[in-house]
C-alpha cells in the first residue's frame, strides 16, 4: 500500500471519532489505532479494588496518578526532534507554557514527520529525551504542571 494512502488514513483517523481503522486493498492490509488515554482511565476506575470504609486507602497511589497525569507521552516508536528544523530554535524548552493542542516536537516514524501536540495546558517543568534520540511507544517526553 503507497505510504501516501496510509498517511492519509492516519489523517482520516485523527479528525474522526474513531479508535481503530482497518483498510484492506487487495493483499494488502493496514489497521491504524489510536491511544486514547480517557479509556485507561476508564478501565483503571473500573477495575481498582474497593476499599472498605474502615481502612485507610494507601498513600501513594493518588501521587503515582497525579504524576503519571503529568507527562507528555510519545504516541509511536520513532526519533525526538525539539525543533522543526536543523537550527531552528525548539517548539518548547524548561519553564514555557504550553497550551493545549499546541506543538511541542517532532517524531519521525518510516521517514514521515509526526507533530507531536501538547494535550492539556501547563508549564513544561522537564525534557526527558535529547533530540535526535530514538523513542518507544508511550515513552515520557515532557513532564508538565
Amino acid at each position: 500500500m503507497d505510504i501516501r494512502k496510509v498517511k492519509k488514513l492516519i489523517e482520516l483517523l485523527q479528525e474522526s471519532n474513531l479508535s481503530e481503522l482497518e483498510v484492506t486493498e487487495g493483499e494488502d492490509s493496514v489497521r491504524i489505532s489510536r491511544n486514547t488515554s480517557v479509556d485507561s482511565t476508564i478501565i483503571t476506575q473500573q477495575t481498582s479494588p474497593v476499599i472498605p470504609a474502615f481502612s485507610a486507602p494507601p498513600q501513594e497511589s493518588p501521587q503515582i496518578i497525579e504524576e503519571e497525569a503529568n507527562y507528555i507521552r510519545s504516541p509511536m516508536v520513532g526519533s525526538f526532534y525539539s525543533a522543526p528544523a536543523p537550527g531552528a530554535p525548539p517548539f518548547v524548552s524548561i519553564g514555557k507554557s504550553v497550551i493545549k493542542g499546541s506543538v511541542v516536537c517532532i517524531v519521525e516514524a518510516m521517514k514521515m514527520m509526526n507533530q507531536i501536540e501538547c494535550d492539556r495546558e501547563g508549564t513544561v517543568l522537564d525534557i526527558l529525551v535529547e533530540d535526535g534520540d530514538p523513542v518507544e511507544f508511550d515513552q515520557p517526553l515532557f513532564k508538565i504542571v
